[in-house]
């Protein structure tokens, strides 16, 4: 390689910049020889292998690269599971053949645009593992629309750069490499995969190349994402092609933060508008990326805080919406509150994702969260009545005693209606948080591989919140919890029906109690533990 190539090394960002004999194209750059090599020289993917990718069907490779789908510290050059004996052992101990220097893919950099430095630091190792180097882009993001500009068939010239967006908006992440090939309706680059998705429906947008940085270790070139000009539809081995003039759908998000100062006023409130690319395991982990980035740089983050949030998400082809709310509080974990909140939120788009009946379809996504300056968390720690003898149909004072975080005992009292027809005898009044009685749904649900969304919204949606105390009747039976039902004091010659019919593959969920909720007590705090009351009906 010549030119300022010279200077800066085989770059992150050149793979795909073409390669002319006599005028004629025979491939690109795509692949760089060792981590320190002092003269400039590169591998070049030809030109046929990229070709290729036009004739791939929507047959997926076995190797993409997604997040968590390599274990944690992995890499893409490590295949130690894959290879046996001699080479296995070299390769899990970090070597290679004696005497080999190798040619590696140019890695891709990625530019992070609106996000602070502690967050890209924090996700990058999962980056890396996809063979991705992560980079801080500009404070802002041009790209505002997923529309491909009115310009689109003039863009992307052979030698231009080109960036595959992950997410735009008020926030963008983009992976940048170099046309390779365009013949106004398909275009080729980088010369290898960017994750190895097969096929796939993400925008691809004209950037501007800022500096090539140069650097002994890792040159990068350094640009940003401009217009969306098409999509890419293929991610392969040899190469990624786009189409030019397509639109690739998005998940539009709209990210209220505010916080809150100790008289319980909003002191500050930042409002992000995104899009986030669709794909099973990409959209989750980027919902969980750009939620953790808005709220570590909030300037008023405290150690001591708690974070509560609320959403609603939208679904395409009638299904139902799903609604979420919880609260969070600091605690003595390692791992700081807002990325275990972050690691909360991309669960639940987890568990759409990766459905193994369908896959959803979001209109949008709007979420609130609120920043409150203390860490606000309470156990329940005691329960009274004045008399454990009651009879059917009566009131029945109960007081509960809850134990903030450093803060005096607080006492709540309320009234429980004694059902008429609950039977003579012992019977408990379960004081409980949410957690406890979501239990045996989660157990559930992890169990059955056949739900499909709307069941799945479903049974996120009967999730209780952890900002209430519920209060509950044990009634004694048996109770199912089949797929995003509750089914309560079941006949076992039900139950042997259904264990014997239909659901024989699916297990079933059962416990030797029914706790009949009764009510709840809102709080402005994370509600923990449980307490049992024994009341004898006359």
């Amino acid at each position: 390689m010549g030119g300022q190539a010279e200077r800066t090394n085989v770059a992150g960002g050149m793979s795909g910049s073409p390669v002319y004999i006599d005028g004629k194209l025979v491939g690109a750059v795509s692949l760089r020889l060792s981590v320190f090599p002092p003269d400039a020289i590169c591998g070049i993917t030809p030109i046929e292998y990229m070709l290729e990718v036009n004739e791939f069907d929507q047959s997926r490779p076995s190797d993409a690269r997604a997040p968590a789908a390599s274990p944690p510290g992995s890499d893409k050059r490590q295949t130690a599971g894959a290879l046996p004996g001699l080479l296995g052992e070299l390769a899990s101990a970090g070597g290679g053949i004696p005497g080999h220097l190798p040619m590696i893919p140019i890695e891709t950099p990625l530019s992070f645009a609106g996000f602070t430095d502690n967050a890209i630091q924090s996700f990058a190792p999962l980056f890396r593992q996809a063979g991705l180097q992560t980079v801080a882009g500009g404070a802002s993001s041009t790209l505002r629309d997923s529309r491909p500009a009115a310009d689109w068939k003039t863009a992307l010239a052979p030698g231009d750069a080109v960036s595959a967006v992950l997410v735009s908006g008020d926030m963008s992440i983009t992976g940048m490499c170099t046309v390779t090939y365009n013949d106004g309706d398909r275009m080729l680059a980088c010369g290898h995969s960017i994750f190895n998705l097969g096929p796939v429906d993400m925008p691809i947008a004209k950037s501007d190349v800022l500096m090539t940085l140069a650097s002994a270790y890792q040159p990068n070139k350094i640009g940003n994402a401009t217009e969306v000009v098409g999509a890419l539809r293929q991610d392969r081995h040899s190469a990624i092609e786009g189409r030019m003039g397509v639109e690739a759908d998005m998940v539009p998000v709209e990210l209220k933060v505010r916080s809150f100062d100790d008289n319980n006023h909003v002191s500050g409130e930042k409002n992000l508008h995104f899009s986030v690319f669709v794909q099973q395991k990409w959209t989750p982990f980027l919902m969980m990326a750009t939620l953790y980035n808005s709220l570590s740089s909030m300037n008023e983050f405290a150690e001591e805080a708690t974070y509560r949030l609320s959403a609603n998400v939208q679904l395409d082809g009638g299904q139902p919406e799903l609604n979420l709310s919880t609260m969070l509080a600091s605690s003595e974990m390692p791992v700081p509150t807002p990325m275990v909140l972050a690691g909360w939120w991309g669960d639940k788009f987890n568990r759409l994702f990766l459905n193994p009946v369908q896959m959803p379809k979001l209109k949008s996504v709007s979420a609130t969260i609120d920043l409150l300056p203390d860490r606000r968390v309470a156990n329940i720690e005691n329960a009274w009545v004045p008399n454990a003898e009651v009879d059917p149909g009566s009131e029945v004072p109960v007081k509960v005693y809850l134990r903030p975080y450093r803060g005096e005992r607080m006492e709540r009292e309320f009234t429980l209606k004694i059902p008429a027809g609950l039977s003579r005898g012992t019977h408990t009044i379960l004081l409980s948080d949410a957690d406890t009685l979501n239990r045996m749904q989660s157990m559930a649900a992890n169990n059955d591989a056949h739900l499909d969304i709307p069941q799945t919204v479903s049974l996120i949606n009967q999730e209780r919140t952890n900002n209430k105390l519920y209060i509950s009747l044990l009634e004694p039976g048996p109770t199912v919890y089949y797929e995003d039902k509750t089914m309560p004091s079941l006949p076992s010659s039900v139950m042997n029906v259904m264990q014997t019919g239909r659901t024989a593959s699916r297990r079933l969920v059962s416990s030797a109690e029914n706790p009949v909720e009764q009510g709840s007590i809102p709080f402005d705090l994370v509600v923990d533990g449980s307490y049992s009351l024994k009341i004898q009906v006359k």
